[in-house]
């Protein structure tokens, strides 16, 4: 019996040994994204070519990183850090709200110009609600605020545009409305400011819209419900209305509801709750399809006493896998906290580890992105040698599209001045499903199998048409295999062609 015992105890501590230093997998399709903020104020003062430098760096690390989608925030109070006939100019790009930035350049035109050129993905993140915040002390004349005054409501520090006025539906949608139509922008993303978060003892200002707008419905938490879900509803259709390809997505906060008697879909945490606080059913929109992905904002350390983010994956990837989910990740906190399996480490080998575990986390989104770009703990350089070490394609979203577009035409290898090149020829189509908009480019050596799936034989994914060779002198053979993608990231078959080099 006490052989069996120590055998037993053994066979256990070894299991969990191989479960700690298992090797991770690096993933060919993933979501790899992060947010680059303009509220914190860091581009406040900022000269257009000191911002553009700045981002530029950003964008160099985070492509070294494996990042392939930036979150850019281009509206953070109904204001604009792009062209906008609509709302004024964001006093986050220029310090005064209305102020053209000088010398003049678009923002949002320019980020979306800079990660296409670099493979990335840009999704163009507005705050829909909050129309002011705590330390804005000066409206310009044409911000909502001042134009229509009984459209917002004032709550500690902060203008909220109502949602309980169906026109600020209609105002917000209208503004995304024309950064779709007019922008090649390959998402809309919106975080977690819905209703505002609440205070002790400060009541939500909606008293009037609540007797004249109830639509029927008695209880005030599942009217104010119901305005965002119209609002999320009609604002995923109308996009999809103007560009079908545009992904539509919510960065909710990282509690759905705390469990307790009667809520069937708790977690067992203790926090601010998107479905009794926040008024946002989360749930609601991804069980409907109303949005194209979810990123939770799972901010917390594993182990933390009211939010623990272990507990708070394993739901979200429960409860929230009809749509894509990508977890939000807080970089700084990840490496701050010691891994209470494993004291010796941060948490970030233990994150990762539970993202490969569950089968529905599709990809990560980092919170922020200057942390990363900062290598704060050490967290960039663990992306680009172990976790993000070779590029990712973007998860499938067969639900918008899924049928791949054909495979590129005229593969050729040509020696120009600067070396040889491979150049290709996109293949025609007939829609925007059929488009070719980015190429992935493979290369074997002589002998290995052609296998696509393995992410380490992807040497670029790129929207030109051309790919410069590393000439070696002529010695070595190499097959190179090239495959279109289209909007949705659908993949064709591959276009080959062996070389010398």
């Amino acid at each position: 019996m006490i052989r069996k015992l120590f055998a037993l105890v053994l066979f256990m501590l070894c299991t969990s040994v191989f479960a700690a230093t298992k090797p991770y997998v690096p993933q060919k399709r993933e979501f790899r994204g992060a947010w680059i903020q303009c509220v914190n104020g860091q581009f406040i003062g900022m000269s257009t070519y000191k911002m553009q430098q700045t981002l530029v760096y950003q964008l160099d690390e985070l492509q070294k990183d494996g990042v392939n989608a930036i979150f850019f925030q281009v509206r953070a109070e109904c204001d604009a850090l792009y062209k906008s006939d609509i709302e004024p100019w964001s006093r986050f790009l220029t310090g005064q709200q209305g102020k053209a930035p000088s010398p003049y350049w678009d923002p949002l035109q320019w980020m979306i110009d800079e990660c296409h050129k670099r493979g990335m993905e840009l999704h163009a993140w507005l705050n829909p609600y909050r129309a002011k915040t705590k330390f804005t002390s000066t409206l310009d004349p044409n911000h909502i605020a001042m134009k229509r005054p009984g459209s917002v409501f004032p709550y500690d520090g902060l203008f909220i545009l109502n949602p309980g006025q169906p026109e600020n539906r209609k105002y917000i949608i209208n503004v995304v409305n024309d950064i779709v139509s007019r922008y090649d922008v390959d998402g809309i993303h919106m975080d977690d400011y819905f209703y505002p978060y609440p205070v002790a003892g400060v009541p939500i200002p909606d008293d009037r819209e609540f007797q004249y707008n109830s639509n029927g419905i008695r209880d005030r938490g599942d009217w104010r419900r119901d305005n965002v879900n119209i609002f999320i509803k009609e604002c995923g259709e109308s996009i999809h209305r103007i560009k079908p390809w545009v992904k539509f997505g919510i960065s909710p906060f990282g509690i759905y509801r705390n469990k307790r008697a009667g809520v069937e879909f708790g977690s067992a945490t203790n926090g601010t709750q998107n479905y009794d606080d926040l008024y946002a059913d989360v749930l609601l929109w991804v069980n409907n399809g109303w949005i194209d992905y979810c990123v939770p904002q799972l901010y917390w350390q594993i182990g933390h006493k009211s939010a623990d983010y272990k507990t708070l994956i394993e739901w979200w990837n429960r409860y929230a896998s009809k749509r894509p989910l990508f977890i939000g990740e807080d970089v700084e906190r990840t490496v701050k906290f010691a891994d209470p399996d494993n004291p010796n480490s941060n948490q970030m080998p233990a994150k990762f580890a539970l993202h490969q575990q569950l089968p529905y986390v599709k990809g990560t989104v980092l919170w922020y992105a200057k942390a990363a770009v900062d290598n704060v703990g050490n967290y960039g350089t663990m992306l680009r040698q172990r976790y993000w070490r070779y590029p990712a394609l973007q998860p499938r979203m067969p639900f918008i599209d899924s049928k791949a577009p054909k495979k590129p035409r005229k593969l050729a290898d040509i020696w120009t001045a600067d070396g040889p090149v491979l150049f290709w020829t996109k293949p025609k189509a007939k829609k925007w499903g059929d488009e070719a908009t980015k190429f992935v480019v493979y290369r074997f050596e002589k002998g290995e199998k052609i296998n696509l799936n393995d992410p380490s034989k992807i040497v670029k994914i790129t929207h030109e048409t051309m790919y410069r060779l590393p000439y070696e002198g002529g010695l070595k053979k190499y097959t190179y295999v090239v495959t279109s993608l289209d909007r949705l990231s659908n993949e064709s078959k591959g276009a080959k062609l062996k070389v010398k080099l």
